[in-house]
């Protein structure tokens, strides 16, 4: 239930020509204050005047990536639902709003290309990395049984990089974000979402250690090949062991020790791998309990599937 106050705010949001376009276009995934202003063809002032009364309203959410800031709809609770009803009650062929779609889909274009030049130009590298382990869709399919098929409310995948495993998860999840510190990550990240046609899923940036999340809000965080990045894992176990809810998992996916010492300059690697005992009493010192480990033998690298539990 709206409080009534709340209530006329929303109306109030609402009941406008340029705000209903606003709130119809960030229904098709987060957008920038840049991007939206392209699209409605409005002076960026303006737009952003609407777009506070849509936050205020509570039929967007606002969020800042260091000089930009990104719109996307509100999609929980009451307030959530009321605006979804608002836009399905929008007329298909109206012709502004078909022109907004069409120009929706040059900016999303565009985002494609700094995408993939991106994702071309640091393939190398990436590929590297895969020649030394086992096959990621092995990973992938390990992952997927750990995690199980029960769906999972809400899901932080911590370093999502490319986004991959946000995507792979999110026929699991009715919630997810991923979690990065590089713009470039998450312009690839955000096209992998969009290509995949997915609106329950987006990400932020941030760094692992200081996630824009509250605590006890998530029931299952990942790191996929991220730990040994971390100078750090202390920090990086306890940031995630605070936003599981009560009996939320933690899992991470990363390489056995290994010798491999050109990763540490070659790649920034930070940590040749990880002893399962290492593991273990990052879990426990954190409040979590450990569970089983699943290995993928590699060579010269092997990954391993560690879970830790929340306390219920």
């Amino acid at each position: 239930m709206i409080e009534k106050e709340q209530l006329l705010l929303a109306l109030k949001a609402a009941g406008e020509a340029t705000r209903l376009r606003l709130l119809a276009l960030c229904a098709q995934g987060e957008l920038s204050v840049s991007e939206l202003t392209q699209i409605v063809a409005q002076s960026q002032p303006r737009v952003s005047r609407h777009l506070k009364m849509l936050v205020e309203g509570g039929l967007l959410e606002r969020f800042r990536e260091g000089a930009m800031v990104f719109y996307r709809c509100n999609e929980r609770g009451p307030l959530g639902e009321f605006g979804e009803s608002l836009i399905r009650q929008l007329p298909d062929d109206d012709p502004e709003l078909q022109r907004d779609r069409a120009r929706l889909e040059d900016v999303k274009l565009r985002r494609a290309e700094l995408a993939h030049r991106y994702f071309r130009e640091n393939a190398d590298r990436w590929n590297d990395i895969r020649s030394l382990h086992v096959r990621e869709r092995d990973v992938e399919e390990a992952l997927k049984d750990v995690i199980g098929a029960e769906p999972v409310d809400d899901y932080v995948d911590i370093g999502t990089g490319t986004g991959r495993i946000l995507v792979l998860l999110a026929d699991r999840v009715r919630h997810g974000m991923g979690i990065d510190i590089s713009p470039e990550m998450l312009t690839v990240a955000r096209d992998s979402i969009e290509q995949a046609g997915l609106r329950h899923v987006h990400v932020r940036k941030s760094d692992m250690y200081t996630m824009p999340l509250d605590d006890a809000s998530v029931d299952l965080a990942t790191l996929h090949l991220v730990l040994h990045y971390s100078a750090d894992t202390d920090r990086v176990i306890a940031e995630a062991a605070r936003v599981l809810r009560p009996a939320g998992r933690l899992i991470i996916i990363d390489f056995a020790p290994h010798h491999e010492e050109h990763l540490r300059h070659e790649h920034r690697h930070y940590r040749l791998g990880f002893a399962d005992d290492d593991i273990a009493r990052l879990f426990k010192d954190h409040g979590l309990a450990p569970g089983p480990v699943t290995e993928l033998s590699g060579d010269p690298l092997t990954v391993k599937i560690w879970q830790g539990r929340k306390a219920g």
